[in-house]
This record gives C-alpha cells, structure tokens and sequence, in this order.
C-alpha cells in the first residue's frame, strides 16, 4: 500500500479494534483470545515489547480488539554477526586479501583489516560485526494484524463486495491507535481511523477514541457497550445470580454462558415463567429447548433438585418496564415446549419394541455396512458373547441390545439428537421394559466425551463395549481409519472409552478377544485383519496411561508385549511397579541383559520371543548340549525363578514378581562372562540360542525390561 508513513514516538498502548457483522457466538472468546496472542507474539519476535507489556482481549457480538501496553515505537538496534569467507578462502599464499574476502567487505562498507576472525567447528572464518537497526512499528505493522486475523481458527469465511477481501464476517470499521495517534494501515479493505461504534441501539453516532488507554472506559461510558469478553460473562453471571433468589439453582455450564455473553454487548436479565403442565416432559426435554434454541437458564429448585416453571434470559439493552419483553420470550418457549410435549405424547403411543422392525430403512454408513437394524443385530449377538465372557446375564444384554437404537426413529429425538438414549430409557420404562435394560438404552453411550462418567450397570457396560467395537471394528472394515487430524466417526473417542470401560471397570477380558469377537460379527466384505484394530485401541492406552503420568519407556514394555492379550485393568499397576523396578539396581542390571539377549538374538537372525511364555516356545534347551557350568547354572535360574515369577503374576502380585526376577541378575552375569554363543559348533551354538530365547521369555513375563534399558 502506497501510504504515507507516519512516524510516532514514544513508548505507548496500542490499540487494534476491528469492527464487524455479527460474529459466531460459539467461538467469539477463542477468536479474540487467538487474535490478541498472535498479535502480541508477532510484536514480541520483531522486539517491539517490553518486558512488562500487558495484553488485554475485547469481544463483542461485533468486534475484535487487542490492547497491548508499553509498545516501543522503534524495536533496539541490535549486534549481528554476519559470515564471511573461510581464512583459507580469504587470503592468498602470501597472506594478501582474496577477491572474495575484498568482495565481503566492500559488500558491508568495511575495511579488511577491522573484519573479525573467528574458529568454528568447520574452521576458521572472517566475521563482520555490526549493528541492526530496530524497525519502527508503523512500517508494517498492517501486516502484522492481517497476518494474525488470516490465522485465526476459523472453520469457514466470508466474502463481501467486489473484491477478494475475506474474513469469518464482513468488516466495517479498523482503529489503529497508538497512544493518541492513528496509526495509517489498511487491514481487509478498511482504512484505519480513531472513531469506533457503540451499542447498536443505545448509540446512534460514532465515537471518537482519544487514547488508546481509554478504549473500555470510552466504550462504557459512550456506547452503553462492555468490551471486555470477561466482564460482561461475569457481570450476567450475577445478575443471573441476582435473579434467580435463594430458592433456585442456576441450570448453565460455561458453553452456555460463554454463548449467551457473545450475543449481547449491555447485558440485561429478566425472568420469565412456564405452564407447570410442561414439567411432565422429560426434563432433559425442556432444558434442550430452553438452552439450545432459546439461550435461555433454566431453574431448579434447590432443595428437591426438581426443574422449576421459571426460567431467566439476557437481554441486548435494560429497559424501565420490561413486561413486552418478557411477554413476548414466554410466548416464545410456550410454542417450543408444547412442541417437546407433543413429540413426547406421540413417541409413547409406539412401544421401542415396535420401532425395531423400522430400522431397516434407516441406512448405516451409505450402505456399506447394512441398516441400523442390521448393526443392532450385530451389536445384540456381540453384547451377548461379551456377557458370557463375563458371566452376566445374557437376556438383560439381549434386550437392552435390542432396543438400544429404537428411539433413533422417535420424533423427539429427531428434534433433539442429542437425546438419544436418554429418551430410549424414558420410553423404555413406559413400555415396562426392566430397569437394568432401560438404564442401559442411556448408558450404552458413555462415556460421550472426555471425562464423562461411564455407564454405571453391567448390562449398560456390556452393551456399550458392544456397541463401541462393532463401530471401530466396521469402519475399519470399510477403510474408514482415522487419518491425521480427521476422525469423522469420533473411532478414537470411542475407541478411548472403550479403553476407559476396560480399566476402570475392572474388567476381566482382553483386547485381542474382543476384536476378535467384533470382527466375527461384521458382514463378510468389511472384515479385516485383527492387528491394524488392536494397534489403534492400544493407542488410545497409551494416551490414557500417559495423560496419568507413567513413563513412556515403562507404557511400552507393558503395552507392546502384553497390552493385546492381557486383562487392561490389570496394566495400570504393572506399568507402575515397572517404572519403579527399573529405578532400582536390580532392575537395570536385568534391563541391560535383556537388552544384550535380544540384540544377540536380532543379529543371529533368530526369532525373538515377544509376550510368550516360556512353554509356549516350540524348543526346550538340550541340557545335554551344555558345555560350561555357567550354562547349566543359568537354565536352572531360568526354570525355578522364571516358573515362581510367573505365578506371582498370575495372582496379579506383580511388585513381588519383579523383584523375584532381580534374582536373574547373578546367574546372567556368569552366563555372559563365562559362555560365548557364537561359536563354530551349530548344534551347541543353535542350544545357546534356544536358551537365551527361553530367557528373554521367562525375564519378561511382566514387563519387556529391554525396552527400559539405558
């Protein structure tokens, strides 16, 4: 841009604001909080901050704002060092300057004889020290808030006019203020000025910003406007408070209050109230109707925990008498719950046993996996082999299998698809369906999110592994992986609470079995190989275990060997006490074995056992064989102190177990101070290579302690 640059002096605020049309009230606290750090961390690389410079985010329904404080006007000079030719390159046999070396320093305006010399790891070097001048803020300081408006995480943008200007919203207004000066830019289209725009019902005319300091007050006071995100959440959050008295609890969580104080910029709170004859709906129902579509907070009553017929909403502007504007939100809800009502009214005249048939024209995953009727086939024969595995009850699992998709096709439902399952076990009680299958039709989802509570009945934790694995294992079957970034069946979600289910359950199953089970369930052209499936949820394990804060090195020589096989919930404690042994001297001498085994293994080109017990291997030792005491000591180490270490294990003792295994340490020692393996003799050498494959199973029996090893 051919502007005019004007330099401004000092050490002051500056002030960036850019007006707008109305922005996504979902994401308006992230946008500006991604607007200001950008800003900031841009200024703060070119050197234009001060230590103590202080960055405050505005958020409006329509507006941006960062103000930063003590802002240099000219970043300091700064020392550079700039690299020239080698020595060798730069003199001549006599010593005489080289034409590249005089080119150097004619380059930076320099005498040969004040260049620097100075050895580096590739030899020695001529350097030329100088000074860098420090930039001044308004020579691209335009580019600066473009380049952090153009990486915002904005999901979908705008368009506007005739050009190709781009944002998440239309642009209408930019304030580039340093101090008490206008900082001349041009950002999306907009030229920059000082004069902003307040409520947009309580101020009519612009507003003239004279200071950059002054930008909230100004606001405030001029516009009828709070332009800090922050403050306005919490100056309706007591109000709300206010309004609701000390016999109601406030219905919201942060989303929605977040929401609610992106959609108005004065906020004011008025209650309203509802026919008690809606109380009859779910109020699941009712609280959906009145946060998701209204942004409205409902009440509960603080000493029954019942939901009240009143509810509170916010306003854009306070007014003296706000009897129309109250009338008119009631009147609002009114039609939205008697829609909730009648949906409700008309679901319980179909039993969920009747909907099932109905299922069959819903399709599953564009065809390729059969209907919904056909996965809950799928997910009622898999929740049954899972019940069995578990000596549950198999016709409860049956059941709530069974009905556990039917409320899809319910209309309530199709308003609120958020209420799946949650209506299922509403409309399964009505039918006199038993209580453990209609708590599992709600709980078969869980957990839905991370941190959400896990299904509190067998039959609802039985049911939901089912349904979990039949989905992982079916769009894995189709090549529906999740790739990068992209998850578009939530498989890791569902795949982590599969995991959650596991541990936290306490449940005696493996993985493997499981996989094994869903894949025998899917139909025949989405069936795949176990491992890729096994992989993906051990991921999640590994996610899991280190979010708690276990070692790397200890979660995989647990997962890797034994996660597959093993009983999930039994892994926690072993990653544990292996992260503990392996701290111990014991523990890194058997780590350090380990390690030699199976690098002596590798290079022998022999198999190296990986999670297999001992008696699973095809090959015993021949004793026989043996020609040094150390061999013969070894193996009956080997045998005595793996095969105690093992039941120790098996009765999940497994601190005990590991320590017992530290007793290898003295017989392993001998066995590689006194015995070569590769020796010219096959049969011995190939006995040798026997016994340390038996070794490496019988050390590893808890943890692959060579993945420990330093």
């Amino acid at each position: 841009m051919a502007t005019k640059k004007t330099r401004i002096g000092g050490t002051e605020t500056l002030l960036v604001e850019l007006l707008t049309e109305e922005l996504p009230p979902k994401t308006l606290r992230a946008l500006s909080e991604a607007f200001g750090a950008a800003l900031a961390e841009d200024l703060r690389q070119d050197d234009f901050l001060e230590p103590e410079s202080e960055v405050r985010v505005f958020a409006t329904p329509r507006r941006l704002a960062v103000q930063i404080t003590r802002v240099r006007e000219q970043a300091p000079d700064k020392p550079v060092e700039l690299s020239g030719p080698s020595v060798k390159a730069g003199l001549d046999a006599s010593g005489n300057p080289t034409p590249a070396l005089l080119g150097f320093a004619r380059k930076y305006g320099v005498d040969v004889a004040k260049l620097a010399r100075r050895q580096t790891p590739k030899g020695e070097f001529f350097f030329h020290r100088d000074l860098a001048k420090g930039g001044h803020l308004d020579t691209n300081l335009e580019l600066k808030i473009q380049a952090a408006l153009s990486n915002l995480p904005v999901s979908k943008i705008m368009r506007w006019g005739d050009g190709d200007t781009a944002f998440v919203r239309p642009a209408h207004g930019l304030v580039i203020l340093y101090g008490s000066k206008v900082v001349p830019g041009e950002v999306l289209g907009l030229k920059s000025t000082s004069q902003t725009l307040g409520h947009r019902f309580l101020s009519t005319a612009p507003i003239e910003l004279k200071h950059a300091d002054n930008y909230e007050r100004t606001l405030r006071g001029k516009g009828n406007v709070i332009a800090s995100f922050t403050a306005r959440r919490d100056d309706i959050s007591k109000q709300l408070a206010d309004a609701a008295g000390g016999d109601a609890a406030l219905v919201a969580d942060d989303a929605l209050l977040d929401e609610i104080a992106a959609l108005v910029e004065a906020p004011a709170v008025y209650a309203g109230a509802f026919s008690i004859e809606f109380l009859a709906v779910p109020e699941e129902c009712l609280i959906l109707s009145m946060q998701q579509h209204q942004k409205y907070v409902p009440l509960r009553d603080k000493v029954s925990g019942n939901l009240l017929p009143r509810f509170l909403f916010v306003a854009n502007l306070s007014v003296k008498d706000p009897a129309s504007i109250v009338h008119g939100n009631e009147r609002v809800l009114r039609a939205r719950l008697a829609d909730a009502k009648f949906f409700y009214d008309q679901d319980r005249k179909v039993r969920l046993e009747e909907r099932v048939p109905q299922l069959a024209k819903v399709v599953y995953f564009r065809d390729k996996l059969g209907s919904q009727l056909d996965r809950v086939r799928r997910i009622e024969i898999l929740a049954a082999a899972i019940a069995r595995a578990l000596a549950k009850n198999v016709s409860l699992v049956e059941r709530a299998a069974r009905l556990a998709k039917a409320d899809l096709l319910t209309e309530m439902v199709g308003e609120f698809p958020e209420l799946q399952g949650v209506m299922g076990r509403y409309y399964a009680k009505h039918d006199g369906e038993e209580d453990d299958v209609a708590e599992a039709i709600a709980e078969h989802y869980r957990p839905r999110f991370a941190g959400d509570a896990l299904p509190k009945t067998d039959t609802g934790t039985i049911v939901a592994l089912a349904d979990k694995l039949e989905l992982v294992a079916g769009m894995f079957g189709v090549g529906q992986q999740p790739t990068g970034d992209k998850d578009p069946y939530a498989l890791r979600r569902n795949a982590l609470g599969l995991v959650r289910i596991l541990i936290e359950k306490k449940l005696d199953v493996g993985i493997l079995p499981l996989v094994d089970l869903a894949i025998g369930v899917v139909p025949e052209h989405a069936k795949s190989d176990w491992l890729p499936i096994v992989e993906f949820i051990l991921d999640r394990a590994r996610s899991y275990f280190s979010e708690r804060g276990y070692a790397s090195t200890a979660i995989e020589a647990v997962l890797r060997p034994f996660g597959s096989v093993s009983w999930l919930h039994t892994l926690p404690e072993i990653v544990a006490e292996a992260s503990r042994f392996i701290a111990t001297e014991d523990g890194k001498i058997l780590a350090e074995a380990n390690k030699r085994i199976t690098n002596i293994l590798k290079k022998s080109g022999y198999e190296v056992p990986f999670g297999l017990a001992p008696d699973a291997l095809k090959q015993r030792p021949n004793s026989e064989l043996f020609r040094d005491g150390a061999e013969t000591e070894f193996w009956d180490a080997l045998q005595k102190i793996g095969a105690e270490s093992l039941a120790l294990k098996r009765q999940q003792r497994f601190a005990e177990s590991l320590r017992l295994l530290s007793q290898l340490g003295t017989p392993t020692k001998s066995f590689f101070d006194n015995v070569m393996v590769n020796v010219e003799d096959v049969d011995v050498r190939d006995n040798r290579i026997t016994l340390l494959q038996h070794a490496r199973a019988y050390m590893n029996q808890v943890a692959d302690l060579s993945l420990m090893a330093s």
